[in-house]
């Protein structure tokens, strides 16, 4: 029957007869272990699982200055953004045995701050960033760095040389996206351009206009409106709604929109079921990311789909990597990833009328 409270090893001693020193050498497979006979082994063993003993995993990491653990930081858990990078992740992180720990920044700097104290001080052996949004001193990085903590930046390049960082392709994607668009005999065409802040932002316009002047299509200014600056990677469907709205009132007409994610496309789809205007009969929209609510739409939205997943598996594989290189005393190595994005056609676009 097995003792109720924590079971300690001086309680497997004692119900086995052997001394702490022998009974911690066995149930920690230690190498001296190798050197007591098979059948005090199994009393001992045996013993234990009598009294339902169970190792302190703190305590051994205490002891071999392994944690076995990977933070995990997100800006904001809400963000659909993040889910399925969690996902692959964690599934990545648990096949390897390693336990990830979990927090979420608010989209608040200081708890950022913060939060980085706490999980280093928990002797955390990597930490993984889930930076969507990410609007903070990306500086703060370095610190990681001489600590010999290896660090990566999931969903965002960033300029801090020391971070490795695993991002889509965001101009190819959005090239895609107006590619598309521009098939379907789209020439009026409405724009919802992401915040300057943003370096995803920049590159996507960067792929649009390069694809524009490629095909000769003509970006009119006043068909092009930009999210504001916000903490609130959700704030971007209310920016959809107002932004759409307000192209709307100008009087321009267009046949299609583009927007900067998939929750600013569904914002503009909201203003222009308000006002009456069919999708995709009189405009088609057309959004970047693939979170789930896209699929789920009415109509489902046309998108960019970021392998979201895969991008976090992978963020998982090169924190996992380094690790090791910290064990064998090497210099963390510094990986940047670029995954290609994928169109997802469905009901919101279609050809001009």
């Amino acid at each position: 029957m097995a003792k109720t409270g924590v079971v300690t090893i001086r309680d497997v001693a004692s119900e086995s007869g052997y001394s702490a020193s022998t009974v911690s050498i066995v149930l920690n497979s230690a190498p001296l272990s190798r050197y007591i006979p098979t059948d005090t082994k199994t009393r001992i063993e045996t013993a234990a699982k009598r009294l339902g003993y169970r190792p302190n995993p703190l305590a051994r990491s205490l002891r071999s200055q392994r944690s076995n653990i990977v933070g995990v930081m997100v800006f904001d858990i809400t963000d659909p953004f993040c889910t399925p990078i969690l996902r692959g992740l964690e599934n990545a992180l648990y096949q390897a045995n390693y336990l990830s720990l979990l927090a979420d920044a608010h989209n608040e700097p200081h708890r950022f701050e913060r939060y980085l104290e706490m999980l280093l001080d928990r002797r955390v052996e990597g930490l993984i960033i889930i930076a969507n949004w990410l609007v903070t001193d990306i500086k703060l990085l370095a610190d990681l760095t001489e600590r010999q903590v290896p660090t990566v930046v999931a969903g965002r390049e960033v300029e801090f040389e020391l971070a490795s960082t695993v991002s889509v392709d965001n101009e190819s994607g959005a090239a895609l996206a107006l590619e598309h668009l521009y098939r379907l005999g789209h020439r009026d065409i409405a724009f919802l351009r992401g915040p300057k802040a943003l370096t995803s932002s920049g590159k996507r316009w960067k792929g649009i206009r390069n694809f524009a002047q490629t095909v000769g299509l003509t970006l009119d200014s006043k068909k092009i409106a930009e999210l504001p600056e916000s903490l609130d990677a959700n704030s971007s469907f209310e920016a959809g709604v107002q932004l759409t709205t307000e192209l709307l009132r100008r009087g321009k007409s267009f046949s299609a929109l583009l927007a900067y994610d998939d929750v600013t496309a569904l914002g503009a789809l909201r203003a222009l079921k308000k006002k009456g205007v069919r999708v995709p009969e009189d405009c088609s929209v057309i959004g970047f990311d693939d979170v789930a609510q896209a699929g789920l739409a009415i109509p489902s939205l046309t998108t960019v789909r970021q392998p979201m997943e895969a991008m976090g598996a992978m963020s998982a594989g090169i924190v996992l990597d380094a690790i090791k290189a910290v064990d064998l005393k090497r210099d963390i190595p510094v990986v940047r990833r670029k995954i290609g994005a994928e169109l997802v056609a469905r009901e919101s676009t279609g050809r001009v009328s």
